[in-house]
């Protein structure tokens, strides 16, 4: 930005009392929040201020956080557009209220390091429980990078779409990153399947036409050529490549459909994930490196990889299973990211993860991306839970009642009984892994009943939700901060 074009400006007046850190300046003048966060804009141009909605007097303007300022504060300032991240080391944050990125930014100053940041990432699933829309989440993160002043680069994430339609709706919004879940596609009966069974299937339920391919054709490829690794040539066997394209042909073909029509929908640089993670059968890193020579056969460029990974990584709970077996798996898994793209690995349902994540920075160094959605949510009910233990006991009581509902979309193994009442656990109740469970995937029926006060509560107290989440945060963006230090250095 040219300096010489930025005009000198009074102060703000006493009468707009302004967060100090959110004043940005912009060609032609300044933007920031007041500290009831309303929008506010000083520029000598009129045009600036008339095209915004507000109070406008003395050549400020102060209004609403409105969708219509929000797309206006976009295009004041460039860095408030989301943007690509590449393969700089990145960490996801999910956000189902639109209150926590102020805290997920000083969880990102606090941990230090060079991570780069996606405040505005949710799912299809996700905004069809909470009601929202993605240009909702699009606004919220902007409000909220604006507020703490965050003047580096960050992404918006269209997450887990599975139709064209959904491509749509995001890139309304001008979402930057599109992760494409072909899980629907994903034949995980190929596991049990015997090879003459295999090879039925392959001729007869793969879509070779969309795959501009035949069964006959692939064999022959993967025969004569080797996938050779870091740590040498990965070992497969002819039923593994018949495994692996019934298993994943379809999700292929899914991809190559998805990824032509973001190609039309768009004309913005973007950038496409990739995620298998929500199926029950994990992905071998053969299955791994089948998918990534099929797409790019195909012409398909990806930035990051969401296999379904060995043992279980549920939402808002540690890994559950072997650490070792894990780390020898994922180890393959992050060898092949490496050595047939780069691209990183996206490490979904990745919040509490403490036990594993250092054997993630290890085997993947910068390559990585770690996503999370729902923990953010719970350290908003610890928040409210520190507010007003009732409210928190009847909402508690709601997800225990649905659970048997609330759960049909997820992978878990959770244990009613083993989650205590909030009369004898209190607050400690969101350390316990059970009701942490039964909590997170209630989150539709608890915002649909107890939303509006919900946010009533966490809006009149800003700074402790955004303490709690900059707690948590700390924890797990600090071994991925190391790493990502340690390799700019």
């Amino acid at each position: 930005m040219n300096d010489d074009a930025i005009p000198q400006l009074d102060p703000w007046p006493a009468g707009i009392q302004v967060l100090p850190g959110s004043v940005t300046s912009f060609v032609g003048g300044q933007a920031a929040l007041t500290a009831s966060w309303e929008f506010a804009v000083q520029s000598p141009e009129h045009s600036i201020l008339a095209g915004l909605e507000g109070r406008i007097g003395d050549g400020r303007l102060v209004g609403p956080t409105s969708p219509r300022n929000a797309a206006a504060l976009r295009r004041l300032v460039p860095a408030l557009r989301p943007r690509p991240l590449g393969l700089a080391t990145s960490a996801g944050f999910g956000d189902r209220l639109g209150l926590a990125t102020p805290g997920h930014v000083r969880a990102l100053r606090a941990a230090g390091g060079s991570i780069l940041p996606v405040f505005a990432q949710q799912s299809v699933r996700e905004n069809s429980r909470t009601g929202r829309t993605p240009i909702e989440v699009l606004d919220a993160a902007t409000w909220g990078v604006l507020a703490e002043g965050w003047h580096g680069s960050w992404g918006a994430d269209a997450d887990h779409l599975k139709t064209l339609d959904d491509i749509d709706a995001f890139a309304v919004a001008g979402f930057t990153t599109y992760t494409l879940d072909p899980g629907e596609s994903v034949i995980v009966a190929a596991d049990r399947m015997d090879v003459a069974t295999l090879q039925r299937e392959a001729r007869t339920r793969i879509p070779w036409d969309e795959m501009d391919d035949d069964l006959d054709r692939m064999l022959a490829r993967y025969r004569e050529r080797p996938i050779v690794l870091e740590s040498g040539p990965l070992p497969f066997t002819e039923e593994d490549v018949l495994r692996a394209a019934v298993k994943y042909g379809g999700a292929v073909a899914q991809i190559r459909r998805m990824a032509a029509h973001l190609e039309q929908a768009v004309s913005w640089p973007v950038e496409i994930e990739i995620a298998v993670d929500e199926t029950e059968s994990p992905t071998t890193p053969f299955e791994h490196a089948w998918m990534a020579l099929e797409l790019h056969r195909l012409g398909i460029s990806w930035v990051g990889m969401a296999p379904c990974f060995r043992g279980r990584f549920e939402k808002g709970i540690d890994f559950i299973g072997d650490a070792a077996d894990f780390e020898a798996d994922f180890a393959l898994q992050a060898e092949v990211a490496r050595s047939l793209g780069p691209y990183k690995i996206s490490v979904h349902s990745g919040s509490d993860k403490f036990s594993v994540y250092d054997a993630i920075v290890r085997r993947t160094g910068s390559l990585v991306h770690l996503k999370t959605s729902g923990t953010s949510y719970l350290e908003a009910l610890r928040t409210v839970a520190d507010l007003d233990i009732p409210l928190f006991a009847r909402m508690y009581d709601l997800a225990r009642e649905g659970f048997a509902a609330n759960q049909a979309s997820y992978h878990l193994s959770t244990d009613l009984a083993k989650a205590p009442p909030v009369d004898a656990a209190g607050i400690a109740l969101l350390d316990n892994p059970d009701a942490r469970q039964i909590l997170h995937v209630a989150y539709g029926p608890i915002l649909h009943e107890y939303g509006s006060r919900i946010r009533e509560l966490l809006t009149a107290h800003r700074e402790d939700y955004a303490a709690n989440l900059q707690r948590h945060f700390e924890r797990h963006l600090r071994p991925f901060a190391l790493q990502a230090q340690s390799r700019a250095e």
